[in-house]
């Protein structure tokens, strides 16, 4: 990703400036509560809404769905801007859900470094490990916080070996947690070599700092208790002889990811590991697209759209396009090319996302995550640049792996029921499927909650009450070959033949048996459970 950093030309000082991140965790790490505080800490908000706290106070900033309100997890990932100290945070929430994973993925092509939050009590977690390897095909910089130490949590150096083992990844402490549970005082930050002390009456408040030289200063000894100042002592000493020190290439590279100890909660550890993001995670990085790659620091602006939200704001039926900036310079009333299309668009009214408030982007640089409303001309994968023909790759699409017919129920309604799916299918929420016989359609989904999201979503936005039934299809598979020969394979296989949104031919089947003959007996045609999302 880096080779490094001597052979990259210097970015102008808006754009070096800019660290856009994403946070990666299994559901319950303490996510939604760090960003919270992220965006506390940024002066976004004045106040962070504790999610688990009662009535209105727990309706947290960065969630805007009804339903992540109603369930205190994030179902679709909104993205913040915020500044912190010299630096722009372009912080993009992922979903916490299993059953979002797919959203996930796409998010993870729009940033240049990941935040990963896990559990001190429950340490790496599987949803955190499928989120990890995602980062690791894409040698994106890891930083980590391990969350929740203020409750009965594990062994320190417990923690840090199951990260090596499971994650195949080097840590380094950048703090070291001072007794834990009931006892947990604080951290050592390891290093500033700064005494770090929280505090449990208000949650909204900085940790005390205290500058120390070195863990010998006597001043520790008046803030830490004695038997636990022995345990420190030793524990610092055996990571510093045992894990290997702080190399910020190794970061940037993804061999070697740091870790912060804290408990969002309490807002403790958060500053510094706002701070490590600003000087260990990367600037912009170039963006990986045909016919060549996209330097961030290239004058012309270019960007690509890696998520599209549907009725954010349910007074207006707008669409809402994520464009994470690859390139240049970007003002208000642009206009850039639709590269899928050929067609100019001008783009007169970009927002930026303030936490849960939305304000008009007057101008966004490379690296920076803008919103364009529209009426569905742009869909995920789609590239728009000042003329030239890129397409940037890289941008996954996965086969479902549950499929259910779906029908109004008010069958006078089937008309506005296609409308509904197709633009959850444009946003990426499901894939949408018309059987070539029979009426209906077929939806599918990564994870089961999705079914439950879509019924309450279409029922909220458009008024049409829908039901989920089992059908007979259990799996979905894209057909890719030349012409003729998939015209050849669907006029054989007509009954297990449908069309996604994009038109694309789709091989619907019961049993992975079907798909294995069908790989036997048309050597010409291959099956694809996954599609890039690379419009023609």
């Amino acid at each position: 990703m880096l080779d490094t950093a001597s052979n990259r030309p210097e970015l102008p000082p808006e754009i070096a400036r800019r660290r856009t991140f994403a946070i990666i965790s299994h559901p319950d790490a303490g996510k939604t509560t760090l960003t919270e505080k992220f965006l506390l800490f940024g002066g976004a908000i004045q106040m962070a809404g504790q999610v688990r706290a009662k009535g209105e106070a727990r309706r947290t900033r960065s969630d805007f769905m009804q339903m992540e309100k109603d369930r205190g997890i994030s179902v679709s990932a909104s993205a913040m801007s915020f500044d912190f100290g010299k630096y722009r945070f372009n912080l993009v929430d992922t979903p916490g859900h299993s059953d979002f994973s797919e959203d996930t993925y796409r998010t993870l092509t729009a940033v240049d470094a990941a935040v990963m939050v896990i559990d001190g009590a429950k340490g790496v977690e599987s949803q955190t490990q499928k989120l990890f390897e995602v980062c690791r095909l894409r040698d994106l910089p890891i930083l980590t916080f391990c969350n929740k130490m203020d409750r009965e949590s594990r062994d320190t150096f417990e923690i840090i070996d199951e990260i090596q083992e499971n994650l195949a990844i080097d840590v380094t402490p950048a703090s070291w947690p001072i007794g834990v549970g009931r006892d947990f005082l604080g951290a050592y930050d390891m290093i500033n070599d700064r005494l770090e002390l929280m505090d449990r009456a208000d949650r909204n408040k900085v940790a005390e700092s205290i500058k120390l030289e070195g863990l010998d200063d006597p001043k520790l000894a008046e803030h830490v208790p004695a038997e636990l100042l022995e345990q420190l002592r030793e524990e610092v000493e055996m990571a510093r002889e045992l894990l290997p020190p702080l190399d910020a290439q190794a970061v940037l590279e993804g061999h070697l990811t740091p870790i912060w100890f804290g408990s969002a909660i309490n807002s403790f550890g958060v500053k510094e590991l706002m701070e490590g993001i600003g000087r260990l995670a990367p600037e912009p990085q170039p963006t990986r697209a045909e016919p060549r790659e996209i330097a961030p620091e290239e004058k012309k602006v270019s960007g690509f759209v890696f998520k599209v939200q549907a009725n954010m704001d349910p007074k207006h039926r707008d669409r809402v396009a994520f464009l994470r900036l690859s390139s240049g310079h970007f003002q208000r009333g642009m206009k850039l090319t639709h590269v899928r299309t050929k067609k100019p668009m001008a783009i007169s009214n970009p927002v930026l996302f303030l936490a849960s408030d939305r304000e008009l982007a007057e101008e966004a640089w490379a690296g920076d995550i803008i919103g364009i409303p529209n009426h569905g001309q742009l869909r995920i994968g789609d590239t728009l640049t000042e003329g030239e023909s890129i397409k940037v790759t890289g941008i996954p699409s996965f086969a479902p792996e549950l499929l259910q017919s779906c029908r109004a129920g008010d069958p006078m309604k089937a008309k506005h029921l296609e409308k509904a799916l197709m633009q959850f299918a444009e946003e990426g929420a499901a894939k949408v499927f018309k059987p070539a016989f029979g009426s209906g359609f077929i939806v599918g989904v990564v994870g089961a909650l999705q079914f439950e999201v879509l019924g309450s979503r279409i029922e909220l936005e458009y008024g049409l009450p829908v039901r989920f039934e089992a059908s007979q299809f259990t799996s979905a598979r894209w057909v890719h070959g030349k012409k003729d020969d998939v015209d050849k394979f669907v006029n054989a296989n007509k009954q297990h033949i449908a069309h996604d949104n994009d038109g694309d031919v789709v091989y619907m089947t019961r049993l992975q048996w079907d798909i294995d003959r069908v790989v036997r007996d048309n050597p010409e045609i291959t099956l694809s459970s996954t599609k890039e999302m690379m419009v023609g």
